[in-house]
């Protein structure tokens, strides 16, 4: 019987012929095909893998089968509801193809280390290490003894951060710098109370109580407040559209090697990525971001230059391990899971640095809309991380505990992320070049919560909703403790209730 296929773009035309690469109906791979995109083509994939060796041209065997049509297909064929085999592969890493001119050249040594000096953490790499393997690599006399020094190699190389900007703050985060400062802060007439007291005081939020369920570091959002949650996504997610983003819903459950390759480590005790138990599910890994999930739907693409940048969007929930002693922290600002806006783009190494201000010009937008009093800063080289060249942090004032929070930032990870994952671009004369890539945060929904709480409320503890929300709320523009009972009664609460019947 034959396999029927379609060939469907995956995200529309635009972003479609941007990719250059169809998984192809007859040999289930990633090229480039001059097939309509509308037709169905039917035939067998015995017959066309002996065509593709015959003809050693994709396009050539795909011309020969369709002149072939269907009444040649070959009986005992693939069953048409059998998976292409590329499916059931395991996941392969592709190498990654780092800038050994740059990391190996004498001159750039001491900038390498004085870098790498300058960011924050352990595992960063070592120049000299990488050096002295590539000089033995090159002059190893046997194919194994060559094998095992690139193995090597490449696992210490890969540990060498980005470059930083310029004009990036060197040291810690007390070096940050603040480009601007957006909205009034408002003044009190009494003393403003913190989200997880506004919420219990509304009994919308549950941050107590929950070691039996989820353990500390979680929430729940009750009633109006997990509305909020949506009505906040919503009007994110509406703002992009019309900035021309494609939304992708992305899976949570991610292969270590993705996570490693956009920059973030998965091993050893400071990681904070959760993992999956790998006797029962193998390799896996809970996504911290859709900024993973997104690098990874980019990988091993070849792109056109003429439809760069292609920008994309994501809501998804965020799993970190994440440790704070920090009083101003607890509640629902620093949690394991999370609700996230991710917005990622891909463009040629000349605009990485455009795309970056125009991510940050969208979330300045946003913060304004809301209403939000709000900094800028241009971090400093300890807060960069090991992937981004650049990074902006917008941070809010939070009266409730008296700091200035972070609800967003802003990356330029130029070619680190797509070195590692192989995602390339066609330029104008021909040549492949690898793309950079740019994210940012359009939406950390816990700690927006906490900033529209805490600097709306008012003496009665009532939360007035922000204009640009309401669409999404329906009648709801105030935040009001329900009229009817709580939803949850506290474990306390039962036992007084049990001992009062007693009684």
């Amino acid at each position: 019987m034959a396999r029927n296929i379609l060939l469907i773009p995956r995200l529309g035309k635009s972003v479609q012929l941007a990719f250059g690469q169809r998984v192809c109906s007859f040999c289930h791979q990633n090229h480039c095909s001059t097939l309509p995109l509308k037709r169905a083509v039917s035939t067998s994939p015995v017959f066309f893998k002996e065509l593709y060796t015959q003809t050693t041209s994709f396009q050539r065997a795909h011309d020969i089968a369709e002149e072939k049509g269907v009444g040649d297909l070959e009986a005992g064929s693939v069953s048409p509801w059998t998976q292409p085999d590329a499916w059931e592969q395991a996941f392969v890493r592709p190498e990654p193809q780092l800038d050994w001119t740059f990391l190996c050249h004498p001159d750039n040594r001491e900038k390498i280390r004085a870098n790498i000096a300058s960011r924050k953490g352990v595992g960063l790499g070592d120049i000299d290490k990488v050096v002295q393997l590539w000089n033995q690599h090159q002059t190893a006399k046997t194919a194994m003894e060559k094998q095992s020094l690139w193995q090597e190699l490449l696992a210490e190389a890969v540990q060498i951060p980005n470059t930083s900007h310029p004009a990036a703050p060197v040291g810690d985060e007390s070096q940050a710098h603040v480009v601007e400062i957006q909205g009034d802060r408002r003044e009190f007439d009494f003393t403003p109370q913190t989200v997880v007291e506004l919420g219990e005081a509304l009994q919308l939020l549950r941050t107590d109580y929950l070691a039996m369920a989820t353990g500390p570091r979680t929430y729940y959002f009750l009633g109006d407040l997990a509305r909020l949650e949506q009505a906040l996504v919503n009007f994110t997610v509406h703002y992009l559209r019309q900035k021309g983003f494609h939304l992708i819903s992305v899976p949570d459950l991610l292969h270590p090697d993705v996570i490693e390759s956009c920059g973030f480590s998965t091993q050893g005790n400071r990681t904070q990525v959760y993992k999956l138990s790998p006797e029962k599910h193998g390799p896996v890994c809970l996504a911290g971001t859709a900024e993973m999930s997104l690098g990874g739907f980019f990988a091993n693409q070849t792109l056109d230059a003429s439809d760069l940048p292609i920008k994309v969007a994501a809501v998804s929930r965020c799993y970190r391990a994440e440790t704070s002693d920090i009083a101003e922290e607890k509640g629902i600002y620093r949690v394991h899971q999370f609700t996230k806006v991710e917005m990622f783009g891909v463009t040629s190494r000349d605009e990485s640095g455009k795309l970056l201000q125009e991510l940050l010009d969208i979330e300045r937008h946003l913060f304004l809309s809301l209403g939000l009093h709000f900094r800028i800063l241009d971090m400093p080289t300890e807060e960069l991380g090991a992937p981004a060249h650049r990074k902006f942090d917008i941070e809010t004032w939070m009266p409730g505990k008296g700091f200035w929070g972070e609800i967003s930032s802003a990356s330029d990870c130029t070619d680190f992320q797509s070195r590692r994952l192989n995602i390339q671009y066609c330029d104008s004369a021909g040549n492949l070049q690898f793309a950079h890539t740019v994210n940012g945060t359009a939406c950390a929904v816990p700690r927006m919560i906490m900033a529209l709480m805490e600097n709306n409320q008012q003496k009665d503890v009532s939360v007035p909703i922000p204009q640009a929300l309401h669409p999404w709320m329906g009648s709801t523009t105030v935040l009001r403790p329900p009229s009817c009972k709580p939803l949850l009664i506290k474990p306390q609460d039962k036992i007084k209730r049990k001992d009062n019947k007693k009684t």
